[in-house]
């Protein structure tokens, strides 16, 4: 029998809200808590003596840190689409069966990462940064890379516990890293309770503790839900298969490259305007920063879309997982259409909370105004990558963003950047210009693959 995916009105569209938003809810905050992270960063470096050296140099470390951890946190995704779907089928024993190999993946990618995170500060100057920024970052970045196995052992607890429906305790574990991150920033960066003043490799050490925390917080929360469940003995104890750490990798691989690409392009952007000097480059971090806070809910509605499409393909009901996946994606657009106004009418004010120079802010608030063009479509391509990565496809959203980053968008911003003379105003235009490109394309491509798989009931 056939049935079409077309007649889906907004109506029915409003029943499927309210238990994405259950679920998406606390996923956002959690988001929004990790992110803040970096925002307190960054407005606790701006304070000390030089705010635009010590804002440019905690921001490029973040920015190449992240680039090559989240890569590895990206190669769990996998378990977005395998615990989800194995909790649909009911079947828990195939989703601690997924947890332990996560695990196990995490550990192996442990010193691989913080090898190349290493190379950073010799890759840096070889491109041409100037060394006012990399002196002061290089440090930073060490003591960033220590957290490292703690973030991936995050990554993985919180795939397996969201996909379970257990997300309150993710909220929590982000929002009081945040305050672990706050008195710790005030401690090691000034000096404060018998620490020396560190600058902004105390920063980078706050932030370790950080994770740290965060991953002993949802390992507490997963010994009190697994504790609770009632099962037998034979399903009490899972291995290392070899077979599923594969499967995980394959299916974890292009989500973590299409995470890759997109941060990549955005480090790229950032290293490209390190060449400018100080004050572009600040400019860029509070544009940026912004950005990327804004992020942090249609990526949170992302990871609610990726479970529940999941749940409904496990239970082999496509129909109810469109209308999953759709919900969500209306839900991220309509949030990001609105910080799209925010950056338009309050620009200057944004900036300045994070530096009191004027040329900083002149700089930042130019670009908040390319930020808020591409607000709407970055919206759409996160959920639209959710709901895709639930469905499992993980290979059209890496394709849309070589596509349009690299072969586009940094390419057409470096022109504009350089040749043009427009400087971080051109290569902010290139990334506004790729992430149109991406939006439009995932809103189709989700828009075709669920068509079909609804077509073939």
């Amino acid at each position: 029998m056939s049935l079409s995916v077309h007649p889906v009105s907004l109506q029915t569209l409003r029943k499927e809200f309210r238990p994405t938003l259950r679920l998406a809810l606390p996923l956002i905050f959690a988001e929004i808590g990790w992110m803040s992270m970096g925002v307190v960063d960054t407005i606790m470096v701006g304070r000390l003596p030089n705010s635009a050296v010590a804002i440019g140099a905690t921001g490029l470390g973040q920015s190449l840190y992240n680039s090559v951890a989240i890569f590895g946190g990206g190669l769990l995704l996998g378990m977005d689409t395998f615990v989800a779907q194995a909790h649909g089928r009911d079947d828990i024993r195939d989703a601690r069966h997924s947890l332990a190999n996560g695990f196990f993946l995490a550990l192996a990618l442990t010193p691989i990462l913080m090898l190349l995170v290493s190379f950073w500060p010799m890759l840096m100057r070889t491109v041409g940064v100037s060394s006012e920024l990399i002196q002061p970052m290089q440090p930073f970045l060490q003591a960033l890379d220590w957290g490292t196995l703690p973030l991936l052992c995050y990554f993985a607890l919180r795939r397996y516990l969201q996909a379970v429906h257990v997300v309150n305790p993710i909220m929590f574990a982000l929002v009081s890293a945040n305050v672990v991150n706050l008195v710790g920033d005030w401690a090691l960066i000034y000096g404060h309770l018998g620490f020396p003043a560190m600058g902004i490799t105390g920063s980078g050490w706050s932030t370790c503790v950080a994770r740290i925390y965060m991953a002993l917080v949802l390992l507490i929360t997963l010994a009190y839900v697994e504790s609770k469940r009632r099962l037998p003995d034979g399903m009490l104890t899972v291995g290392i298969d070899l077979k599923r750490v594969w499967a995980l990798l394959k299916l974890g691989a292009p989500a973590a490259t299409q995470i890759l690409l997109e941060i990549g392009a955005f480090s790229a952007a950032t290293a490209l305007i390190a060449k400018l000097g100080p004050v572009p480059l600040s400019g860029h971090e509070i544009a940026l920063n912004c950005a990327a806070l804004t992020f942090m809910v249609p990526l949170g509605i992302s990871s609610a879309a990726a479970v529940r499409v999941g749940h409904q393909l496990g239970r082999g009901d496509p129909m109810s997982a469109h209308l999953a996946g759709w919900s969500a994606i209306l839900l991220g657009a309509g949030f990001m259409t609105c910080t799209g106004l925010v950056f338009v009418t309050a620009s200057k004010q944004i900036a300045r909370l994070f530096s009191p120079d004027p040329a900083v802010i002149r700089v930042g608030a130019t670009l908040l105004l390319v930020a808020a063009a591409f607000q709407l479509f970055d919206g759409l391509q996160t959920v639209a990558t959710g709901a895709l990565r639930g469905s499992g496809d993980t290979r059209t959203p890496m394709l849309a963003n070589l596509v349009a980053y690299w072969f586009i968008g940094l390419p057409f911003g470096y022109v504009l950047c350089f040749r043009f003379g427009l400087g971080a105003l051109g290569i902010w235009i290139g990334l506004c210009i790729g992430l149109m490109i991406i939006g439009s394309a995932l809103l189709f491509a989700w828009h075709k693959q669920l068509q079909s798989k609804v077509s073939l009931r």
